[in-house]
């Protein structure tokens, strides 16, 4: 057991003084735990591997599994990479500092330890006051994964990181609530055309108009089913699992909220508890069980900024079986429906 310290840090007035000792820690080969746009992170010095294993150990999270290398500078990244090809100096003057992560050829001074054996290392800039100052104070780039137990829902809110993580590293640090609410966009710039390997904060959408074709990675849709050697975070293993097991109930939405109501009778019936994650548009809709909302069909941003913090709740509820309604698979709806996917390994009912 490690005595974590507990930081608090307003992100609209950084307290410089109680950041630095953060950093400090990170210097020293230490981990910290620190709030980004996205989700919480768990952060390490990206070029000491010693402090690097300690993520990997703190997390439970398999070596093979790439971390993505946080900077604060636009200049930081030319001795983490090979070359910078034109469409990724075009996505980062784009969508940098922000929940973009782009993968590069690594250079000889980025560990293997950071990049899953890999010659290719994911970067990306955040744009979450905190994370950045975190950054800059440490004066080294930060190779961070999300700040959960591996295969656990993304953490989004520190008392997400406390239950996790208190005991296990030396320092997090208490920022509030995230925005986006799920990881950054993957996208790997080595390959003739761009290719999404996770889906996140940017979309594919928002990517072609900036650099034209886009593809997504058959992965992401097949949830990293068989052998195969991952490129980028959230790839090959199970992700966002809560405790109890999720269905997905796919279909038109009269139907969804139909299929749900049958199904939560019969598991019921079976001595199950149910929870049922619905949307603001329907959770008045459902009869029984544990209902809980994760924001609107009609802003599925809410939905993104929600989705972890939900899984928890039902976690806090002690349900059996948690029945979530579907999205669309456009624009953030494909970050959404491949966390969710994930979580429910594959466990689809179409109604």
């Amino acid at each position: 057991m490690i005595k974590t310290s507990i930081i608090y840090i307003d992100k609209e007035n950084i307290d410089i003084d109680r950041l630095e000792k953060s950093a400090k820690i990170l210097k020293n080969g230490g981990t910290v735990a620190f709030p980004t746009e996205t989700v919480y992170g768990l952060g390490a010095n990206a070029l000491d591997e010693d402090a690097v294993k300690k993520i990997f150990q703190a997390k439970g999270r398999p070596s093979d599994n790439p971390l993505i290398v946080h900077i604060a500078r636009y200049e930081d990244i030319h001795r983490l990479i090979k070359e910078l090809p034109e469409k990724a100096e075009k996505l980062i003057n784009a969508f940098w500092p922000g929940p973009l992560t782009l993968i590069f050829k690594k250079s000889s001074l980025v560990p293997k330890s950071v990049t899953g054996g890999l010659d290719t290392v994911a970067v990306r800039m955040p744009s979450h006051p905190i994370a950045k100052a975190l950054i800059e104070l440490s004066s080294v780039p930060i190779a961070a994964p999300s700040a959960n137990i591996s295969g656990k829902p993304s953490t989004t809110k520190e008392t997400h990181v406390l239950k996790d993580l208190k005991g296990r590293v030396d320092a997090i640090i208490c920022g509030g609530d995230v925005d986006v609410g799920v990881e950054s966009t993957v996208v790997d710039i080595t390959v003739d055309t761009p290719m999404i390997l996770r889906p996140g904060g940017v979309t594919k959408e928002e990517l072609e108009k900036v650099i034209g074709e886009v593809e997504v990675d058959p992965a992401v849709k097949n949830s990293g089913a068989g052998e195969f050697i991952p490129k980028s975070p959230g790839m090959k293993y199970t992700h966002y699992s809560p405790n109890a097991d999720v269905i997905l109930i796919s279909g038109e939405l009269d139907n969804m909220v139909r299929g749900i109501e049958e199904l939560r009778l019969a598991k019921e019936s079976e001595g199950y508890r149910v929870g049922i994650m619905a949307t603001d548009e329907t959770k008045d809709k459902y009869k029984g069980g544990a209902i809980i909302s994760v924001g609107k069909r009609g802003s599925l941003e809410t939905v993104a900024a929600n989705l972890f913090k939900v899984l928890r709740e039902f976690d806090e509820k002690g349900v059996d079986i948690i029945l979530a309604e579907t999205f669309e698979e456009r624009n953030i709806g494909q970050a959404i429906m491949n966390r969710l996917m994930k979580a429910a390994g594959h466990n689809v009912v179409r109604v």
